[in-house]
């Protein structure tokens, strides 16, 4: 076997060993202990059951999960506005203030998530950095509450998602060929529809990548709403980790998070249905 061969082969096998063995097996064992029964002294017992999946039906999680889909397409919806202008503009700079704008979007991966949620609360708590700055500029009278509200929750899930949607979007928007946009120009296209029949479609893909990187992690990111919601906020995520830790029902949780994993299958097979085949609109169409 030759060098590159073997090199490859390595590879792949050792990216499918790792998965196996740290994804696979732990989704396994947790499809298992859905259907065990509950045991306060040992968490579950070796007893098929299902009850677990009947807990989850019950409509006070039904709630809990309509929460939590609500405040991931809030999540995705508000980071896609706020991560299209500036994917766009950042694509169309030039190279030496593209690279800087670039490593201050990638910076924050430098830093675990769970730290700079905390790092939140200095800036949005009573006496912090956001109110002293808006009470010496006499904007307001008196502090702002929102952290342990939920618009803490949803500032949160925000800053900790915006870069997911905005690399794809940049992506997207930097692979637009300047020749469509000029086309359009040429056949009486005004800023507003070219963009809207012509680079908005282009970007589709990007779009689509940048909602499910940050729709997807919002449904289950626990640790969000517990730093900045006061535990006040039950999200999907919350209630799997509750569940485990505090009530001691794994099955439950269990049950729980193979529902949630389902769900995001479904959702990935969409995305992948709508990336397929998907043929945009050219920009000669707008002459018709």
């Amino acid at each position: 076997m030759s060098r590159p061969n073997l090199f490859k082969s390595l590879a792949i096998g050792g990216t499918t060993a790792w998965l196996a063995l740290f994804a696979l097996l732990p989704f396994l064992l947790i499809v298992g202990v859905s259907v065990l029964t509950r045991d306060p002294a040992s968490f579950v017992a070796p007893d098929l059951s299902l009850e677990g999946y009947r807990s989850i039906a019950d409509p006070g999680f039904l709630q809990i999960f309509l929460d939590s889909l609500w405040w991931a397409a809030v999540t995705a919806a508000a980071c896609l506005v706020l991560g299209y202008p500036f994917a766009y503009g950042l694509a169309k700079l030039r190279t030496r203030r593209k690279n800087l704008f670039l490593l201050l979007i990638i910076i924050p991966f430098w830093t675990n998530s769970l730290i700079r949620t905390y790092a939140l609360i200095f800036i949005i708590k009573s006496q912090g950095l956001l109110n002293t700055s808006l009470l010496l500029l006499g904007l307001i009278s008196e502090p702002l509450e929102i952290l342990y509200t939920d618009t803490a929750v949803l500032v949160g899930l925000i800053y900790t998602l915006l870069p997911f949607m905005i690399l794809p979007l940049y992506s997207s928007i930097e692979k637009l060929d300047p020749c469509h946009l000029e086309a359009a120009k040429d056949l009486g296209a005004g800023r507003l529809r070219a963009f809207w029949e012509v680079t908005l479609p282009l970007t589709w893909p990007g779009i689509l990548a940048g909602t499910m990187l940050t729709f997807l992690p919002a449904l289950g990111m626990f640790y969000v709403p517990d730093v900045l919601g006061g535990a006040k906020s039950l999200l999907i995520g919350n209630f799997i980790k509750n569940q485990f830790l505090t009530a001691r029902d794994w099955p439950t949780g269990s049950a729980a998070s193979v529902v949630l994993t389902l769900i995001m299958a479904l959702l990935l097979a969409f995305y992948s249905g709508s990336t397929k085949g998907t043929t945009p609109r050219q920009a000669e169409d707008l002459g018709a």
